[in-house]
This record gives C-alpha cells, structure tokens and sequence, in this order.
C-alpha cells in the first residue's frame, strides 16, 4: 500500500549554493548527506548512469523532504523548461502571507514570474529558484477549500 509522497529530487551544477539558498530563501533544514563513486554498480544501475559521480543532500521542510544532486560525472545538461513541457514543472510552497513572502524573497533575490494574484478563495505566483526552477508560494485564504494545506500537527 503507498502511504504518501516522501521526497521530490532535484538535480544541480552547485550543491552548497542550492542548500544555501533553500535553507534561507525558503527555510528548509539540512537533515542528511552523502556521496558515492564511480566504482558504486548498484547506484550507477539504479540511476541508469553506470560509472556516475555524485553528491547528495537531505533536506526537510515540515513533512516535506527534497533530495538534491550534484553529479561530478557526468556533467548534466542545463535544459530550460517551460511550464507546458512534459514533466514536473513547479514545487508549490504553502505560506500564510504570500504578500510579505513575495517582498522578503524578492529583497533575497527572487524573481517572480507576477505579483500574487488569485481568485479570492487562494492567491499564488510563480518564481524561480537559484538553478532557475520554478517555484510557486500559495496561500489558501477560503476555510472550505477542496485542497488546503495540513500541516504537521493535523496530517495523519
């Protein structure tokens, strides 16, 4: 039986700059790291990349994990992706003042896509991160909305 969704993984050129930025861009913690090298058949088999090179981290935000990479070798590919390409396309942060979020993030550096905007039962915009992903900050402002966000001391 699945239980729920653990992690989501992200892949970068610079892993201490992107947990740097996701530690006090967005408040996530550093929970676990790690390594393994080209002589590891059993990760190269796993993430199809036999030979592959790598560092990794843990980091958690509430009930939210998020895997970050940075493979040595081989060297990825900086690939721009837009909103309508197959795939995942955007981590969606719940905050509970999208207006001063929006202020504070822009001061760090954040460049958003709009100002927040919504239909009155929830207001969202679309940023990017510091590798360039997209980044959506969400607040649910109706108490009937069909999705609103548990947080840890509600979700089972």
């Amino acid at each position: 039986m699945i239980a729920g969704v653990h992690h989501l993984a992200i892949s970068t050129h610079d892993l201490d700059r992107f947990i740097d930025h996701y530690q006090r861009w967005y408040g996530f913690e550093r929970v676990a790291d790690g390594a393994w090298g080209s002589d590891n058949e059993r990760v190269g088999r796993m993430v199809q990349l036999p030979g592959s090179v790598a560092r990794y981290a843990m980091l958690r935000l509430g009930r939210f994990y998020l895997e970050v990479f940075q493979y040595d070798e081989p060297r990825g590919e900086r690939v721009e992706r837009r909103m309508c390409d197959p795939g995942l396309i955007h981590l969606c942060l719940y905050v509970d003042d999208i207006t001063a979020e929006y202020d504070r993030l822009s001061a760090l550096g954040m460049e958003f896509h709009s100002p927040p905007g919504g239909s009155g039962t929830m207001l969202a915009t679309y940023g990017r991160d510091c590798d360039g992903n997209v980044v959506e900050l969400l607040q649910v402002i109706a108490p009937d909305h069909p999705f609103p966000f548990r947080d840890r001391a509600t979700t089972t």
